[in-house]
Order: structure tokens, then sequence, then C-alpha cells
């Protein structure tokens, strides 16, 4: 059974969530704080799959507790919540570590569908036992154990940014554009914005560039999308 964290400091909302998630057959734990949050998270009580967070906290905020999950565990599915429809916060989260954003107020459907979506892409990317490598000039992509290599020391990678560089690997000189990469990793009926492919190619950059501002790896087509370059 997977494992979901809800951190909501509005009852209404957060009891609303976890009605709905249990319904549909998850385990599901909710607090109203980040300071909660990471007690739940480092119990030792079983691994959480996915935490939706809300980005204005009492205390510690969505973005630090977003951060402190994301380097303990770069597997785990973060979505975060927000009334703020700034551009700034949702480049913000993703930048940090989430793997997606949900403005409120938002559709349980929706919501649900998002959440199943990054749990059958992160299953997708731990079930898959094989041992296959694909190289590209300083670059190993070990598609058993989900690791990116540069020049034989290996880069932190979430499961979506695994994904854009397994992407990239069996495309390699070709541009993608940025519909195929979006349907491609976050799926045909993703509801959010397309923004989120540049966002991650952003993230991406500074691991995987010598010089993110001048990236030589990852290339920007111009008014079109990417392309992978050894």
């Amino acid at each position: 059974m997977k494992r979901v964290l809800i951190v909501e400091d509005e009852y209404a909302i957060r009891e609303l969530l976890t009605l709905n998630f249990s319904r549909a057959g998850y385990e599901v734990s909710g607090v109203e704080n980040a300071e909660k949050a990471l007690e739940q998270f480092n119990s030792g009580k079983g691994k959480i799959n996915l935490a939706l967070v809300d980005i204005m906290l009492p205390g510690m905020s969505g973005f630090e507790l977003c951060e402190n999950m994301r380097k303990a565990d770069p597997v785990i599915g973060i979505i975060m919540l927000t009334a703020k429809t700034q551009e700034s916060d949702k480049i913000a989260g993703l930048a940090i570590g989430a793997d997606d954003y949900v403005t409120k107020p938002f559709s349980i459907n929706e919501l649900m569908a998002r959440v199943e979506a990054l749990l059958r892409r992160i299953s997708t990317g731990v079930v898959n036992s094989g041992t296959r490598e694909l190289t590209s000039g300083e670059f190993v992509l070990d598609l058993g154990s989900r690791m990116l290599k540069k020049r034989g020391e290996p880069l932190d990678l979430t499961q979506v940014e695994f994904q854009i560089m397994e992407l990239f690997f069996e495309n390699p000189g070709i541009a993608l554009d940025r519909d195929t990469i979006l349907s491609r990793v976050w799926g045909r009926n993703y509801y959010g914005d397309i923004k989120i492919v540049d966002v991650n190619i952003r993230r991406l950059r500074m691991k995987v560039e010598d010089e993110p501002s001048e990236p030589r790896n990852i290339v920007t087509v111009w008014g079109y999308g990417y392309r992978w370059s050894s």
C-alpha cells in the first residue's frame, strides 16, 4: 500500500484530502506543520512514497520542508499545494526538488490524477531491474541503479530528472520539443503548465554542466525545445 503524507495547516482541507486518499486505498498521514511532517518522515515507520506539501505553513515553510525531504530521499514524490499564483513560487518549489504543484482551489479528481501519475513514474523507475548502461561522452546512465555518473562520479538526480536524462540519452543529438518531453516524462494527460519542463532542465544543468550558464550538453533549441550533446 502506498503511503501519502499530507502537510496542510487548514484543518478542513487536510481532512478532505485525508478522507479522499484513504477511500482511494492509500495509507495516509495528515499533519498541520513541517516539524510534525519531518517527525513522520524520519520516524522509520515505513517509507513515505509521496508528500503533498502546502507552501504557507506556520513555522518552517513548505519550501524548506521540501528541500529537506528531497535531500534525504531523491525518490519520494513531492507535490506542492499553494494558494499563490505567482510564477516565482511555482518555479521556486520545482527548483528545490518538488515534482509538481497544484494551485488552490483545486479539483480533487485532478489532484488524484496527478498523484497517481507521479507514483506510476516513480514505480517505473524503481522497479526497473535491468543492468543496461547508456554511455554518452563522459556520462554513464545506469538504468538498473537509476544513477547518472559524470567522469565516474555519481550525480544526485530525482526520478523526474533521471527520466529526462534517459530520454536525452535515447535520442542523442535530436532536438526534442517541450511537448514531447512533457508527454514522455509527465504523461500524456498531464494537467499542469509546460513550463515545468524548463524548470527541470534548469535544475539539471546545475548538476550536469561544468558551466550551467553556458551549457554544452543540454543545449537550447530556441523556440522549440532542447537537444542532448556529448
